[in-house]
């Protein structure tokens, strides 16, 4: 999970308590609901040194966060999830935390996985699956597999993500189609870019999140979040709860969204 370890404490005032009104089901007249959440899930690490604990412990609480989170969105009807679980410059920390990041995510696979089938959870993982730990490999493609053909939540995983390496996978993709004359350099645009992406059937996020307070989008999901509204909560995410996300959405309901125009416009 990105995150700057040496980042002070940030201190931001708290935020008025959303009106009743602008809670998730009821925003200002006109605005939807997102239906798509994406969530920078920041602030582990500073969230265990603060508490004297070590730093794999604040990273068994982000899991503990993460739970809820996924209860709290799926009750709110938000439709897909996409959390940045590892990303692609997470493989320079130190081998230690590296280790204890992987058994996490093997536990929560193995043990949380039952729980997400149960509750119509459908898991989908982006990223590099490139040169792997098979047993990683495995076990996402375990969780895919799964939950193929659930249809309430949808679990996007960014796992060994990083947004300019999916651009930049995107772009080798149309290349081949190029070189073997399936398609003309004219034919490059925006739209054919977006379609090569590794999710190209998801619609793009409509808010981003990040905890913590670092305001930046560490190479993520840069293509798709174009136009998506950011909200930057101070909490760290071992932290984060069903209220932090209600405000969030409350801040993203009270927006305008007019993707360049002068009009706003509504979210479909």
């Amino acid at each position: 999970m990105p995150e700057a370890s040496a980042s002070p404490k940030v201190t931001q005032p708290a935020d008025p308590p959303p009106n009743p009104s602008q809670q998730a089901g009821e925003g200002k007249e006109g605005v939807e609901p997102p239906r798509h959440v994406a969530i920078i899930m920041d602030g582990n690490g500073r969230w265990a040194a603060e508490r004297g604990l070590p730093r794999g412990e604040g990273h068994r609480r982000g899991v503990e966060a993460l739970r809820r989170t996924v209860r709290a969105v799926g009750e709110l009807g938000i439709e897909i999830l996409t959390i940045y679980s590892f990303s692609s410059e997470n493989w320079s920390r130190p081998a230690t935390e590296i280790h204890d990041l992987m058994g996490l995510l093997r536990r929560f696979i193995r043990n949380d996985l039952a729980e997400l089938h149960k509750s119509n959870v459908r898991v989908r993982v982006i990223g590099e699956r490139r040169n792997l730990e098979p047993e990683i490999g495995q076990l996402l493609e375990e969780a895919e597999e799964l939950t193929r053909n659930n249809d309430s939540l949808l679990l996007v995983v960014a796992f060994n993500y990083g947004a300019r390496q999916e651009i930049a996978r995107a772009a080798e993709r149309i290349a081949s189609l190029i070189a073997a004359g399936a398609m003309q350099p004219a034919d490059v645009t925006a739209d054919v870019v977006a379609r090569h992406l590794d999710a190209p059937d998801l619609p793009d996020p409509d808010l981003v999140i990040r905890t913590s307070g670092e305001q930046r989008l560490s190479n993520f999901l840069l293509w798709q979040s174009a136009y998506s509204e950011l909200v930057f909560v101070p909490t760290y995410w071992p932290d984060f709860d069903r209220t932090t996300l209600e405000s969030a959405i409350a801040k993203y309901r009270r927006r305008e969204r007019r993707f360049g125009g002068l009009h706003r416009a509504v979210t479909p």
